[in-house]
């Protein structure tokens, strides 16, 4: 029975060395999200003095340089560029430095929340985040954009007809930093409806402006993620799953997915015009934590490849590209990059089970 469920990836993998056979139905995209999305913005927006994703390791597998990316490589939102030939998206924050917004824009920021940040500073949390630029402010940038890409209605409504609008990931964020101060899983679960609400106002914004194609993403497994693996570590372990990943993390991350898609569902009532696709990160991500071997991740799927030390490869004070840290010599062994954040041989694999379910083709 478990054999049967890797079948349509090993289909996939098998394919890995083709030519996209996505045709050319949409000819731009539009993203929006945090870390898991970012092509530069965060790093452009100077919300840090010396962010550690400007330098190597950082890009060394792909680009051989940083390149704002938090991973080793491409992201999910490159790997659905190139399905579909589209050019990398350029940061929004790059305007006006030569950059072309034709085949689209990229206004994702690593640390943004889905949320405003006045949720969070009304919590006592707004010291913590990492930017101000949050989902209501990256919709704002593509308001203030959309002139500068289509002008009449006709024109604008020819393009978005052509373009796939990628609205996160986004929300996890809004989880992680309440999580991270000892904020428990009753108290971060009441406002699952408030990010939910926001994520789902901003696709409806976007229809309302022209958008006909939009992927909308759940959470990840973030029980299986090596800095949820680290901060919240038990002796008991009836706390892990046959995968060693936290349980009841595993279950919020379902607890969010699960109102995500069902507010997909109204909105896809309001807008049956609209072509609402809820990218499934979480079953697209399990089969490699479930047997990260049978992929090619023989160095496993919890363990940090690039990190400072303990048993994930997680270490606060010596985080990836922080003195005290070091990158292992082969990222597409592992699954995860930072800790936090997949390699790019993992996001290549969820991006193709997504682009195969949501599209019909592959990478």
């Amino acid at each position: 029975m478990r054999f049967s469920f890797f079948i349509p990836f090993l289909l996939i993998l098998c394919r890995f060395s083709t030519v996209s056979s996505c045709d050319k139905r949409y000819e731009s995209i539009f993203s929006f999200g945090d870390s898991l999305a970012d092509t530069g913005n965060f790093l452009l927006s100077g919300a840090l003095a010396f962010p550690v994703i400007r330098e190597l390791p950082y890009g060394e597998t792909f680009f051989s340089h940083a390149t704002g990316r938090c991973s080793d490589g491409r992201l999910i939102v490159d790997f659905i560029a190139e399905a579909f030939r589209i050019p990398y998206l350029p940061p929004y924050l790059s305007i006006g430095k030569g950059k072309s917004f034709r085949h689209g824009v990229n206004f994702a920021v690593a640390g943004a929340t889905a949320l405003d940040p006045k949720f969070f500073f009304d919590q006592k949390l707004g010291p913590i985040l990492w930017t101000n630029n949050s989902l209501s402010v990256q919709l704002f940038w593509f308001k203030k954009l959309k002139p500068s890409i289509c002008s009449a209605k006709k024109d604008c409504d020819d393009l978005f007809r052509k373009s796939i609008f990628l609205v996160g990931e986004i929300g996890g964020n809004d989880y992680n930093y309440p999580f991270f101060v000892g904020g428990s899983i009753k108290q971060v679960q009441a406002s699952v409806p408030l990010v939910v609400e926001a994520i789902t106002k901003a696709a409806s914004m976007l229809v309302e402006e022209g958008a006909v194609t939009l992927m909308v993403p759940g959470n990840f497994p973030i029980g299986c993620s090596a800095v949820y693996l680290t901060i919240f570590w038990s002796p008991n372990k009836a706390d892990y799953d046959d995968n060693g990943c936290l349980k009841a993390f595993n279950a919020f991350a379902k607890y969010h997915n699960t109102h995500l898609k069902l507010a997909l569902e109204k909105l896809r009532l309001k807008y049956p015009h609209a072509k609402i696709i809820y990218a499934d990160y979480y079953s697209a991500a399990m089969p490699l934590f479930r047997a990260p071997r049978s992929f090619g991740f023989y160095n496993g799927a919890l363990r940090a490849c690039c990190g400072g030390g303990g048993p994930y490869n997680f270490n606060n004070l010596a985080r990836c590209g922080h003195i005290g840290s070091k990158a292992c010599n082969d990222p597409s062994s592992y699954v995860n990059w930072d800790g936090i954040h997949l390699t790019e041989g993992a996001y290549k694999l969820v991006a193709a089970r997504l682009i195969n379910d949501s599209f019909s083709c592959s990478l």
